[in-house]
């Protein structure tokens, strides 16, 4: 009996159900061969065929395989995936019934779809067909299991609800003040990625367990050029205080134009004021940060990145770790925990270190024996490490996506578009860190501190605008040339007058802009508004004074070249300005390259 299960019956020549079965199970149509049925078999194996030489096809592009490998992480891909899974198993099935349903009955070619069956089917090779089926179908399952851990995972990290409900529920609209007449502030529009500069604020939340509220102390822009793959990273100092808030926002006219508290509480401080801040519910604190941000240093940013401390934990220990390289050792003997032990010693000794999520999470987060600065740049090294370290498609590793699953989860929100995320996953995979340019706002050029006396009974630090600014214009050119002639132009020192000549709203502030960008230190008058002396100008007017051009001739040079015209000179000794640069209706569209 067991010998005709698996073996053809040496009495009958029968074919063993069991075999034709096992071997549908391994390929469609190996069984049908088996059994003998070879139209049979053609047919059930053309689709597989088709399917993996079309696969084959695609994947013999270098390009194809990177776009089908970042394409999982589209929440739609994943469901077509899961779709596609269970047509498979259902296909495979059929297949491997009838090669099962050929091999134990005796019917010629051609006489219908089973013939007349003339063997009786043995229990044993019925239970064998029901192992293989058993097989098969725990194949499938487990692929749909991790698809489906991979969809949900995607969908709760990208799902618009709040980042922190206990501190919503516990601060309550009546927290902050509110505006008389006014009404909640619309949601704003978010805009789906261009596949330009892409701007993302990086937000690291320290909420302990029994903490109703919450600060964003880590506060990083990222900023990714697509077409060099280099990266720019601002860290904004958790007690930056007196920022200048968005004009468009209740909140500015209500404040005076500065937020007077410091940046790391406005998230909590929005949630409760939507008659002040932008969005609704589930999204206004990240809004007001995003704007707030944003507006200081001079650029858009359309998307976050929320990371709780305890959950980082949790991804680097399922990461393996990280390597770092501590170059300054960490000491702080007042380390608080939040596993109720209260605070520890702590001590990170210089060199290459492999931590694990805690050691990982110390390092970044300590700051009782360091500055806040030196935190930030060691935030910066962690994040640049874990990158270096680890392949974002090996988030997809099925020894570790159930348990990365979990950890992002719990650690990890986000409002970029979901539809987008292969585009951003792409990205990253492209990004160099080596070639990395890293800005901690401190004092004395970016920012003005607390007199001593003062410091000690409240620190905090009131950003420089100006300086800020300029420093992130900066970071966004990679071209040496550009770079040696902001050097040239630092040295010659150009004050530039931008003035409205056209009448197109907002054209001189943002050619002053622009010019702030190249290195000339450039602005609108206020006295009238930058309005020049008439509104009908055709072509940019550019006009040196009193001998300037001759001490200035990387000024000449890069204002001719930036308008295509020539300069005039003229002399008024009254003039505060070295040039003035009047716009037209043909002056050219001019923008800061990230924003």
């Amino acid at each position: 009996m067991i010998r005709a299960v698996l073996n053809a019956d040496p009495r009958t020549g029968r074919r063993s159900p069991f075999t034709a079965a096992f071997l549908s199970l391994i390929f469609p149509g190996l069984g049908h061969v088996y059994a003998r049925r070879y139209a049979r078999a053609l047919a059930f194996a053309a689709a597989p065929f088709l399917g993996l030489a079309l696969l084959a096809g695609l994947l013999a592009s270098s390009t194809t395989r990177d776009t089908l490998k970042v394409s999982v992480f589209a929440p739609s891909v994943l469901d077509l995936l899961l779709a596609l899974d269970l047509l498979l198993f259902l296909y495979r099935l059929v297949a491997v019934v009838d090669a099962y349903r050929c091999a134990a009955v005796e019917v010629p070619e051609g006489a219908g779809r089973l013939g007349r069956p003339r063997v009786a089917v043995a229990p044993l090779s019925m239970a064998g067909l029901v192992a293989v089926i058993l097989v098969m179908g725990m194949a499938h399952v487990a692929l749909a299991r991790y698809d489906r851990i991979a969809h949900d995972t995607i969908v709760a990290m990208t799902t618009d609800q709040p980042a922190n409900p206990r501190a919503s529920a516990a601060l309550g609209a009546s927290a902050a003040p509110s505006v008389p007449g006014a009404t909640p502030q619309p949601q704003p529009t978010i805009i789906p990625w261009d596949g330009g500069r892409l701007n993302v604020l990086l937000v690291g939340v320290d909420q302990r367990p029994a903490d109703r509220t919450f600060n964003t102390d880590t506060m990083i822009v990222a900023s990714i050029d697509p077409a060099t793959g280099q990266v720019s990273m601002f860290s904004i100092p958790r007690d930056f205080e007196q920022i200048p808030l968005p004009p468009s926002w209740p909140a500015a006219a209500y404040f005076g134009g500065v937020y007077p508290n410091k940046i790391n509480s406005i998230w909590t401080f929005a949630e409760g004021a939507p008659d002040l801040f932008p969005g609704s519910d589930a999204n206004r604190g990240v809004n007001a940060l995003k704007g707030t941000i944003g507006y200081l240093l001079g650029i858009q940013i359309p998307y976050y990145v929320e990371v709780n401390f305890s959950g980082f934990r949790e991804v680097v220990d399922t990461l393996g770790g990280a390597t770092i390289d501590v170059q300054i050792p960490v000491t702080d003997y007042d380390y608080p925990t939040d596993n109720g032990r209260g605070a520890i010693k702590l001590y990170i000794p210089p060199g290459i270190q492999h931590m694990d999520g805690e050691e990982a999470l110390a390092y970044a987060r300590s700051r009782h024996a360091t500055s806040d600065f030196d935190r930030s740049q060691r935030q910066q090294r962690v994040i640049t490490s874990i990158r270096q370290q680890t392949d974002v498609l090996s988030f997809l590793d099925p020894n570790k996506l159930d348990a990365l699953g979990r950890a992002l989860r719990d650690a990890v929100h986000t409002d970029f578009p979901r539809d987008q995320l292969p585009q951003l996953v792409s990205l990253i995979e492209k990004t160099d860190t080596t070639n990395l340019h890293s800005y901690v706002f401190t004092p004395p050029d970016y920012a003005v501190q607390c007199p001593p006396a003062e410091c000690v009974v409240h620190y905090w630090l009131h950003p420089n605008v100006t300086a800020i600014r300029q420093a992130v214009m900066q970071a966004f050119s990679s071209s040496p040339s550009l770079v040696e002639s902001r050097t040239k132009l630092a040295a010659e020192n150009a004050r530039v007058l931008v003035e409205n000549g056209s009448g197109v709203n907002g054209q001189a502030t943002a050619t002053a802009a622009y010019l702030t960008y190249l290195g000339l230190k450039a602005v609108v008058p206020s006295a009238n508004g930058g309005r020049a002396d008439r509104l009908d100008y055709a072509n940019t007017v550019v006009t040196f004074y009193n001998g300037a051009e001759a001490k200035m001739p990387e000024t000449v040079r890069v204002l001719q070249a930036t308008f295509g015209v020539t300069i005039r000179t003229a002399s008024d000794p009254t003039l505060g300005a070295d040039v003035v640069v009047i716009t037209g209706r043909r002056t050219p569209q001019l923008a800061v390259p990230g924003g």
